[in-house]
């Protein structure tokens, strides 16, 4: 049994998170060795369809036609290159893991809501400026089912194995066979055609999937210890591991060889630079020589100038017919005829001149630029305004009809005419009334277009010419006879200027060219306002009076056999179409019998120079040789905006000569190299020839890039040409013109070739043997990657040519290049069909990147899949290219699938660094330098010489403070609780707390029979009950332990932390209120723990009357206080011991800091349960005697104002918050500051406002909130932030006096190095961070080296070590890890001063000595903090924190509100949480990857997104990143998305 296959096929299967793929990989797996049930057709049963009736496809017309045909015609080398490559990958298959998607982002569109493409509208491309009338019913039920017909046809996979490239495959007969298939499909109700492919192998296990039970459990919320359940019950704790498992055995194939040199990028990070290949084929040849075209014979009769031809005609044989316009059933609309081209011009040129404004102020003077806004169903208006503004001699600038404010492109065709100065525009009767209008029936200015008279200009509208009005008719000169406007790669329009005898010129030399005579029938499918299709059909036929058959755009979406049906019809001799027309004939045209091409001598490919014209040609060519169709009438043409027309192919009559062909490798065209490929089929170009120069032109392939310099014989270059028949500059644009329109080529010696300047076409070739010119590509379509150059048309033809090919939504893709960490990265955006499921888009993504890898050799960086039809469009429907690379970079795309290799393309990282050798005993220590440097220490204030007159100094416990102070001052108020609305809920005296304290006491022994020693836990909201049961426990010799009680709407998730602490601190009993009492056993708690657990629960809403015998004094300052436990933030557990002499040390030391007095007020809105924020609650006014304002930031929730509120009131100068709130208060009050102030707050009496933390500062908050409340008072230097962390739980505070917290600007990159450098602000990669405060008294500070422990030297960065009275006296654990406890609480340095015991705080960061001076008249060393070293992230040999990351990526995109990074084995996972639709989840991925590529150097591997609130935040408002990770793995986030990058 082949098991390979089978395990292949299921490790693409397609997975979301909440209907979990268990069974569907089961069934997959075995289903193939199970009896099967008939195999049910995948198309929708018929009655599911929506029925086509005339009533249900009139519906269409009122959308904007989509006629999104886009110009790509498939090439059979192609596919069955494409088609080898993946066969061959197949025995290697990338076991690619699967994106999660969330149900709702999961829609399975039926064909019910798949709106049919539209049918016939009036005009091309226009409906709505037509309006409906011509539809009638018959009419579009009969289009209805051709173009169902026809997108079947073209998604069907068939076409391409029939144009096959050469003409004696015998083509002919499968194509008919197909035909035939084709119809059947067709007759039997639309359903889709069956696959007459032989690529099937992905298909050969087919397995009917049961459908999933659809009914929704809501995921509990992570945190809890059990795993989910899936909908049948089966545990899946570990399936992201695994496909992380499946991603990390993906990446650790073998990737391309490892490059050795690089450059140095800023002298700080090496960047791979990639070193050229020294086998890259290099170009041999001799350099090339000009070529020459004919000479251009001047025929006696040719007209002086072009109005002079339509002089001519319009008088000499006015009946002669000029145009014929089709309505879209294919009948003649109108027919022009010379005559009245030549009255109706000059009626239009008469009125320009003399009808728009004043006699004296003219509008429109001869010489000004007028913009033609005609539809394209209406080439007989158009035609006369152009030959009106010719004979006015204004410059006539034709340009598409904005149909909407927001056209794709329109602002930009807006800038043009702002720029040509535009102030009139001519349009039809039709169209003007089309356009938008607002409620006044004003027409609404466009965005970015200047103001404009819009003037009709049908006859009957205007003003006769008087009898003796004449227009000059004089011979072509140097002015510019019209701007023909041409898009950029970037979507910028710029206006190419065509002087008068530029224009006549070139017609002459088509003329000449294409052997035009007299009164030749041309059929016309192309764009009448611009390129081939302006210069064949309304410019060279007037020249020669022919007539022109002009077919709308919108009748080839109804009949795509209408242009040759015309070609029959009138006998044509020459037509201009482009490769779609042709393709599109070959798919409808098995409906005619009658056919009969032999009248054509010419047939006009304008698109001859892309790389899939020669395909659809050749196929042309195979199904109608039958029909009269001779090899040499197909004249491919290349042609470019500023060249006009560059090459043609010329008629001949002779049949024996073969086009010219070349089969180019592929692998060369990257190096811009030629090189014949006959060997390795797979990755070659097959181009062909694009005829001979132009009569009376000179052209030469220069360099593409630098000097152009002629390229060698064997080398790809960018076309030049020297004609008179050119354009002639960008109007308005100087320097590019210069670039562009004057450019003199120079032999390699340096000599020029020729005095006369030449063009640049804007198009990759070559010319080959017997001057014929090949075109490989487009200079706008180049993408230089890694040193390689390759064509985005290339890639769209590989990528359309991978099956099943009618995955793409005709043929819709856009390939683009995007600039990532300094190297373009390959971006496909394809429109997937509207019925497609997830796995379909997965498998088809990822055999386009195999064929993509296989053929180019180029990695693609993003694969995007976007709805149907939902792609920016161009005015003909084609893809606008520059809107849509626009949308990607915003995140404003909207991709329904997205497919990212950072991993494979991102080739130029950075080496890893190795580690610096450190300062090691070796050095040279003098004094206190080392290595020359002076050591990084540090102190506050030496507490033995401060003398102030503290009288709590001579007490060495706070139970004894606190009866001192209820006996001297007992009714002065210490503690003050506000509510919610800012109210005094209750507050403390000196005396009632010692009562309170003592009555808690005698509970302890009486009730909970304690003894001296026992712990207790604390389980109380923040308030006052907390502060009495804490000197309760002092007063009866208990340890107290404070603990956040459960959260009641959470209880599932908060209270396995209540238990697991008081487990961990061996706690004897618990002490609580009342309602926390009922809620710990109620029958919610008993659900999430075993509440028989718990230990004895005292309640102290009741307590006993008396008081206590005596009130227990310790010993010994240094037995145990109180225990301090807090969740760190990667998840541990810590609790740490805090005697009694350390206690009051702490008190003292924040005593002295901030100046602390009994008549002070201190407002306080932090939580109560830990580190510094529990100090200043419980422990500092007793100490110091001042009044806390207590306020629990829970009640901020429910009005953000009040901690300021309160602040303001009591006329606060102190005050103490947590980063939660702050960020409450810059959210919640940012635009209420106006209101705040009406209201009286008033700040200004703040001098310091500390942010109690133990993180790196997070200075745009601080900076922010500082902003915001400026207008309120707030003093900007008032704000700072603190430092303390589980070994020393206050290291730095701002305190009141002392220099203002400083600020320093680093290198991010070099941080990674474990290094500090100081760079100016603004620089790029320059990271602030902020001093964390004032080093507070009798606390010491030193950098040490985390490895080696030896000191560092100022602004170095290192590991901050700290010595003080009130450092933690350890780790309280109940294995108590001696080795953690030893090395964390008494490391000393391994040289210098190698007796003092430090403790290790477990933070990087660096000391520097600044200019300012400390209060003690010292210079002042500022600590700035970097971050945690268990959360930084050794990626790459580098240490990155994971804030650094979080902040990039947090400004990537408007909708990222909050993220948090973590690792993976080796893998970065960024998750981020989403405000806005689940539609934007997958914008997200591509500008996370390139942000974090961008400015980290890393490669993100998985992309979370979750909804907001899914990142777990502590209460001091850190993220727990491990927290979040365990979820994640363990499958608990409900993520909307989740992306597995490459």
């Amino acid at each position: 049994m082949n098991w390979a296959k089978i395990t292949n096929v299921s490790e693409l299967r397609p997975s979301d998170i909440t209907q979990k793929g268990y069974e569907k990989k089961r069934s997959k797996l075995i289903g193939a060795y199970l009896p099967q049930p008939p195999r049910v057709d995948q198309a929708l049963p018929p009655e599911r369809r929506a029925p086509v009736t005339p009533a249900s496809s009139t519906r269409y017309h009122r959308r904007r036609s989509s006629g999104s045909r886009d110009e790509r015609y498939r090439s059979d080398v192609h596919t069955e290159a494409v088609q080898a490559a993946l066969a061959k990958h197949k025995e290697r298959k990338m076991a690619v893991p699967m994106p999660s998607k969330r149900r709702s982002l999961v829609v399975q569109t039926s064909m019910d809501a798949y709106t049919p493409p539209d049918t016939s509208s009036g005009s091309e491309d226009e409906g709505s400026v037509q309006g409906d009338s011509q539809g009638t019913p018959t009419s579009s039920q009969g289009s209805i089912n051709m173009e169902h017909w026809i997108s079947q046809a073209i998604h069907g996979s068939t076409t391409s194995t029939t144009s096959s490239s050469s003409t004696q495959s015998g083509g002919s007969g499968a194509a008919h066979r197909l035909a035939d298939v084709m119809a059947q499909t067709h007759i039997e109700n639309h359903s889709a055609p069956p696959d007459v492919t032989t690529y099937t192998s992905e298909h050969s296990i087919q397995v009917e999937r049961p459908q999933g039970s659809t009914t929704s459990r809501t995921a509990p919320k992570y945190g809890n210890a059990e795993l989910m359940e899936t909908g049948d019950g089966v545990p899946v704790s570990s399936r992201v591991s695994a496909k992380i498992q499946q991603l990390v055995n993906t990446l650790k194939r073998p990737k391309r060889p490892p490059l050795r040199e690089f450059f140095v990028d800023d002298f700080e990070e090496l960047l791979e630079v990639q070193q050229p290949d020294p086998n890259q084929p290099k170009p041999e040849g001799a350099q090339m020589l000009a070529v020459r075209g004919e000479q251009l014979g001047v025929v006696t009769n040719w007209p002086p100038s072009l109005e002079a031809a339509l002089q001519r005609w319009g008088t000499i044989s006015p009946k002669a017919p000029c145009l014929t316009t089709m309505d879209t059933n294919g009948k003649p609309l109108y027919i022009l005829t010379y005559g009245k081209l030549w009255t109706r011009s000059m009626k239009v040129a008469y009125n320009i001149l003399h009808k728009l404004g004043t006699k004296q102020e003219p509008m429109v003077r001869p010489g000004d630029r007028v913009a033609l806004v005609f539809p394209n169903n209406d080439p007989a208006a158009s035609m006369v305004a152009f030959y009106g503004c010719l004979l006015a001699e204004v410059v006539p600038v034709p340009i598409e009809v904005p149909l909407t404010r927001k056209d794709a492109g329109s602002q930009q065709i807006g800038f043009l005419l702002g720029s040509c100065g535009v102030t009139v525009a001519l349009t039809s009767d039709a169209c003007h009334k089309g356009l938008p209008k607002s409620p006044t029936g004003e027409i609404p200015q466009f965005k970015g277009w200047p103001k404009l008279l819009w003037f009709v200009t049908e006859s009957k509208h205007l003003s006769k010419p008087p009898r003796d009005w004449f227009p000059h008719i004089k011979d072509a000169n140097n002015d510019t006879a019209y701007i023909e406007y041409k898009t950029c790669k970037d979507g910028s329009v710029l206006g190419v200027t065509v002087t008068r005898i530029a224009l006549l010129t070139h017609c002459q030399a088509l003329t000449q060219a294409c052997g035009y005579t007299e009164a030749e029938t041309i059929v016309n499918v192309l764009d009448f306002k611009k390129d081939v299709g302006l210069w064949h059909g309304i410019l060279t036929s007037v020249m020669n009076m022919m007539h022109v058959i002009s077919i709308p755009y919108a009748l080839m979406k109804v009949n795509p056999l209408s242009w040759i049906q015309k070609v029959c019809q009138y006998k044509a001799k020459v037509a201009c179409v482009k490769s779609r027309d042709m393709h599109w004939a070959l798919v409808a045209h098995r409906d005619q019998r009658d056919i009969n091409l032999s009248s054509l001598r010419m047939l006009i490919v304008a698109d001859g120079a892309n790389p899939w014209s020669i395909s659809s040609c050749d196929a042309f060519l195979n199904v109608f040789q039958s029909k009269g169709l001779r090899q040499e009438v197909i004249c491919p043409c290349a042609s470019s905006p500023e060249a006009l027309t560059v090459a043609i192919r010329r008629p001949t009559d002779d049949s024996n000569q073969p086009p010219g062909r070349g089969v180019l490798s592929m692998h060369g065209l990257t190096y811009g190299v030629i090189r014949v490929d006959s060997e390795e089929k797979l990755s070659v170009l097959t181009v062909q020839d694009v005829g001979l120069v132009m009569p009376g032109a000179i052209m030469c392939s220069v360099k593409p890039d630098g000097i152009p310099q002629l390229c060698r014989t064997d080398e790809i270059g960018e076309l030049c040409v020297c004609a008179i028949a050119t354009g002639t500059s960008y109007y308005g644009l100087s320097g590019m013109t210069k670039n562009t329109f004057e450019v003199f080529p120079v032999t390699s010696s340096g000599a020029p070739v020729s005095e006369y300047p030449f063009v640049r076409t804007g198009l990759l070739g070559f010319v080959g043997p017997g001057g014929l010119v090949f075109v490989v590509g487009k200079m706008d379509g180049l993408m230089v990657v890694s040193g390689r150059r390759h064509n985005a048309d290339d890639i769209v033809a590989t990528a359309l040519a991978v099956e099943p090919m009618k995955f793409v939504y005709r043929g819709r893709i856009a390939v683009f290049s995007v600039t990532v960490l300094h190297d373009e990265r390959i971006v496909i955006v394809a429109e997937q069909r509207p019925d497609s499921t997830e796995e379909d888009s997965f498998q088809w993504m990822s055999r386009v990147l195999q064929a993509i890898d296989s053929i180019h050799q180029v990695g693609v960086y993003c694969l995007a899949l976007v709805p149907a039809n939902t792609l920016p469009k161009t005015p003909l429907g084609g893809i606008h290219l520059s809107e849509t690379k626009q949308l990607f970079l915003e995140g404003s795309l909207h991709p329904c699938n997205v497919l990212m290799c950072p991993h494979t393309c991102v080739t130029n990282l950075p080496k890893p660094r190795q580690k610096q050798p450190e300062i090691g005993p070796a050095s040279v220590m003098v004094g206190n330098l080392v290595s020359g440097k002076r050591i990084a220490q540090a102190s506050g204030r030496d507490l033995g010489q401060i003398e102030d007159n503290d009288q709590a100094r001579k007490f060495l416990f706070l139970s004894e403070v606190l009866q001192w102070r209820a006996q001297t001052t007992p009714d002065h108020v210490l503690y003050t609780l506000l509510n919610c609305r800012g109210a005094i809920a209750s507050s403390l005296t000196c005396v009632q707390l010692h009562k309170r304290a003592e009555k808690i006491a005698v509970m302890l022994l009486e009730r909970g029979h304690l003894q001296d020693g026992d712990h207790v836990a604390l389980v109380y909201p923040p308030g006052i009950d907390l502060i009495a049961a804490f000197y309760g426990c002092l007063y009866a010799g208990c340890v107290p332990i404070t603990v956040r009680p459960p959260h009641p709407q959470n209880i599932a998730t908060t209270l396995p932390t209540v238990k697991m602490i008081v487990e961990v601190s061996r706690s004897a009993c618990l002490m609580t209120t009342q309602l926390i009492c009922k809620l710990l056993r109620s029958r919610e708690a008993a659900a999430a723990v075993d509440v028989r657990a718990w230990p004895p629960i005292l309640d102290t809403d009741d307590l006993p009357k008396k008081r206590p015998a005596q009130i227990y004094k310790p010993s010994n300052p240094d037995t145990l206080a109180y225990l301090d436990f807090s969740v760190s933030t990667t998840g541990m557990l810590a609790g740490v011991k805090m005697c009694h002499a350390a206690t009051s040390a702490f008190c003292r030391s924040i005593k002295l800091q901030c100046e602390l007095y009994p008549s002070r007020e201190v407002a306080i809105c932090l939580d109560p349960y830990c580190g510094l924020g529990f100090v200043l609650w419980c422990l500092c006014s007793v100490y110091s005697g001042h009044q806390s304002i207590l306020i629990p930031p829970s009640e901020l929730e429910t009005n953000p104002a009040l901690w300021l509120l309160a602040v303001s009131q009591y006329k606060v100068r102190d005050t103490f918050c947590s980063y939660s709130v702050m960020e409450l208060c810059t959210k919640g009050l940012g635009s209420q500051t106006e209101s705040l102030k009406a209201r009286g707050l008033d700040l200004s009496r703040v001098r310091t406002c500390v942010v109690v933390a133990e993180e790196r500062p997070r200075i745009a908050l601080t900076q922010s909130f500082s902003k915001l409340f400026k207008d309120l008072g707030l003093h900007p230097r008032a704000v700072s932030t603190s430092f303390g962390c589980r070994v020393n739980l206050a290291i730095c505070l701002q305190g009141t006096s002392g220099p203002d917290p400083t600020t320093v600007y680093v290198d991010m990159r070099a941080l990674r190095h474990d290094r500090v450098r100081l760079v100016e602000r603004g620089s790029p990669h320059s990271l602030p961070l902020m001093e964390s405060g004032k080093i507070l008294p009798g606390v010491r500070i030193i950098i040490a080296n985390p490895e080696t422990k030896g000191p560092l030297g100022d602004s170095h960065l290192g590991e901050i070590w700290v010595h003080s009275a009130h450092n933690a006296s350890g780790y309280f654990t109940i294995y108590g890890d001696e080795s953690l406890q030893s090395d964390h609480f008494n490391s000393r340095l391994s040289f210098g001063d190698t007796q003092t015991v430090w403790a290790r705080t477990g933070y990087l960061g660096f000391l520097r000595r600044t200019e300012l001076t400390d209060a003690n008249g010292e210079r002042h060393d500022a600590l700035y903090v970097v971050g945690a070293l268990d959360e930084a992230m050794e990626l790459r040999g580098m240490r990155y924190h994971p804030i650094d990351i979080e902040t990039s990526v947090i400004r990537a995109h408007k909708s990222v509100t909050e993220c948090a990074v973590f690792t993976w084995t080796n893998l970065l996972v960024v998750v981020v949480e989403l405000d806005g639709s689940e539609q934007e989840a997958l914008d997200l991925v591509p500008l996370v990857t390139n942000v974090v590529l961008e400015e980290h150097y890393l490669v993100v591997g998985v992309v979370v997104v979750v909804d907001i609130g899914v990142i777990p935040i502590n209460s001091r408002g850190e993220k727990q990143r491990m927290h979040l990770r365990d979820g994640f793995l363990a499958d608990q986030l409900d993520p909307i998305y989740v992306a597995y990058n490459m």
